[in-house]
Order: structure tokens, then sequence, then C-alpha cells
């Protein structure tokens, strides 16, 4: 179980990436871009480590700052939720 939920977070880490600095390209050359809610689900989703560097490295998003504090609500949370699930463990 453990070996799944590590390929998992893996996964959905770099596909949060790869979308950020996607969205990021099409906002600087044109193009439909990927909704805030879309990126916000895959950071929920346990990407959002990918989606921090994401916005980091190809300086995505850092001037919202609505953005960034739903960001680091979501990290906040899954840290919360890491926490409790820790603390209920035998």
């Amino acid at each position: 179980m453990t070996q799944y939920l590590f390929y998992y977070l893996i996964t959905i880490n770099v596909l949060t990436f790869i979308i950020f600095v996607f969205d990021k390209q099409r906002s600087i050359y044109g193009g439909w871009r990927i909704p805030e809610k879309v990126l916000w689900l895959l950071s929920l989703l346990g990407g959002s480590l990918g989606g921090i560097m994401a916005m980091e490295i190809a300086r995505h998003k850092r001037r919202k700052a609505n953005f960034y504090l739903i960001m680091y609500l979501i990290i906040l949370a899954q840290a919360v939720a890491i926490y409790l699930l820790l603390k209920k463990a035998p």
C-alpha cells in the first residue's frame, strides 16, 4: 500500500508541475488556459509540491496573492490531515 501511495504522489506531483508550466506557456504565447480551479484541484489531490515548485521555477501565478493563499491553505490542510492520520496510527 505504501508503495502505491509513493508512486501516486510522484505521478500527481509531476503531472501538476507539467500542467502548471503548460498553463504558464499558454499565458505567454496565447491560447486557452487551464482554469485555476483545475490547478487547485490537482494540488488538493496531492500535487501541491509540484504546483508550488512550478510557481517558483516558471514564475507562474506569483503576482496573484489569492492564488498563493489558496495553495498554501491546501498545503496546510494536507499537513494537518497527515498529522491526524499519523497520530491515529498505532
